[in-house]
């Protein structure tokens, strides 16, 4: 075999290979041999056919796998070789082959970068560390007692208002006639609420109770029952009797309702929920943090095919964001799509190498997931699906691109914890206001700002953890 070397530009190398004729001739040979032992053919007993026979029969799908094998294997050598572990699937493209002649072919790979690991141990972080507040604690079991609410007649005549309970009879009717399923009687609809399609609960705000009102409305075009979706109804209200919400006592008794044992045993379920909140979101500080010190320490070039696709999949994410209306755009206001899809290159070329920086930490240290750690992910993904977990399960097992999906954030985090232990972290108590501050609107960075979502809750940013490595 006889490889020259084409291309060596940054990462991305070329070769030329050469197997010569004589080894495709021989593993051709080789193989017919093989199939000779086995293969039955009409007029010959087993292993007595002649090769030209064989050759005439089986020629052409052996040249195939014998082909296709000597390309593997040339590749892997010519790889093996020069040290190269290929960043994606390495390219082949024959440039010359007939029978009996050499078989040329060019192989294009752009390599993984040569990373030399820093000590962690003299790497500084900071952990910031907050309590539940009191307030929040009340707070919680405000929203409890609001929940499981009860409802009283307003003491003084008046309109109903936004937050009022109405007791209703009604009737739907479309061209005048009923439908299935829209007729109620003694029905408490609480205004404000968005129970009904747009438009109900508007028209019997400001009525007195004993009114009748003929709320007209349009049923949304994508309804449910598709026989009401698109088309106008009246429904024909009587208002029996207006009603004021009334919050649940905060007691023992509220307490037995939620599945607590008294006041106390509820209180301390509701700081036990918020101290895990508040844990989750002080690992995911620490994660930022140690994330943005390796963007500074590390900044070898990454591999042009891994960049392209991360960028690919945030720019697919931004459109879908954008369009949706759940994208805080005014820092792009007045720029075009190519320029801010040269900012999300940025965002991906740094995503790309703190990735492959965590993958080296983690091949050299031989960071592993264990089988367990795996089936308790697996099994904590099906529990999202209620009724189907032995379907996503089975789903995930037959599909190595979904499990690596599962797999990946796992071992990361796990690398994330093995540089952590190595670190020197210092423990900063702060508020959880501060915990909860975007670290972009702390201090300026020299990376451009990531493309920024509405504000979201506490919960829903702890769920956010590694998004924006």
């Amino acid at each position: 075999m006889q490889v020259t070397e084409t291309k060596n530009e940054g990462l991305k190398r070329e070769f030329k290979i050469v197997v010569p004729a004589g080894d495709i001739d021989g593993q051709v040979n080789t193989r017919l041999e093989e199939l000779k032992r086995t293969v039955r053919i009409p007029g010959f007993r087993p292993g007595k056919a002649p090769v030209s026979l064989m050759k005439k029969k089986f020629g052409p799908a052996v040249m195939g796998e014998v082909l296709e094998k000597a390309v593997g294997e040339a590749t892997q050598k010519t790889l093996a070789d020069r040290g190269i572990r290929p960043a994606t699937q390495p390219k082949v493209e024959v440039n010359s082959f007939a029978e009996g002649a050499d078989l040329e072919y060019t192989l294009s790979v752009e390599a993984l970068p040569e990373i030399e690991l820093q000590d962690f141990n003299g790497l500084e972080l900071e952990r910031l560390v907050a309590e539940p507040e009191e307030h929040e604690i009340q707070a919680a079991l405000d929203r409890l007692a609001a929940a499981n609410k009860s409802s009283e007649p307003i003491a003084k005549a008046r309109e109903s208002q936004k937050g009022d309970i109405l007791l209703i009879d009604f009737v739907g009717k479309i061209d005048g006639e009923a439908f299935p399923g829209g007729k109620a009687e003694g029905y408490e609809l609480e205004l404000g609420t968005g129970t009904f399609i747009p438009g109900f609960e508007d028209q019997l705000t400001g009525v007195a109770a004993g009114a009748h009102v003929d709320v007209k409305v349009q049923f949304p075009e994508g309804y449910g029952a598709q026989e009401l979706a698109g088309k106008d109804a009246v429904f024909e209200v009587d208002v029996k009797e207006i009603r004021e919400g009334k919050p649940a006592a905060i007691d023992d008794e509220l307490a037995k309702k939620v599945g607590a044992e008294n006041l106390d045993g509820l209180k301390k379920n509701i700081r036990d929920e918020h101290e895990r909140e508040l844990k989750s979101l002080s690992r995911l500080r620490l994660k930022r943090t140690l994330l943005d010190k390796l963007a500074e320490q590390y900044t070898f070039p990454v591999p042009d095919a891994m960049a392209d696709a991360e960028t690919n999949a945030i720019w697919q994410q931004f459109e879908e964001q954008r369009k949706a209306g759940r994208l805080d755009l005014s820092e792009y206001e007045g720029k075009s799509d190519d320029e801010i899809k040269a900012e999300l290159r940025g965002i991906a070329e740094r995503r790309v190498r703190l990735a492959l920086v965590l993958a080296e930490v983690g091949r050299t240290n031989d960071i592993q997931l264990g089988r367990d750690e795996l089936n308790r992910a697996l099994a904590n993904e099906a529990r999202r699906y209620p009724g189907h977990e032995k379907e996503v399960i089975e789903y995930y097992r037959k599909t190595p691109q979904a499990l690596e999906s599962l797999r990946g954030p796992l071992i990361e985090d796990k690398v994330v914890d093995f540089i952590v232990e190595l670190a020197k972290v210092a423990e900063k108590k702060v508020s959880v206001a501060e915990l909860l501050k975007d670290p972009d609107e702390e201090k300026a960075e020299d990376k451009p700002a990531e493309p920024k979502a509405k504000k979201k809750s506490r919960k829903a940013a702890a769920k956010d953890e590694g998004a924006g490595a």
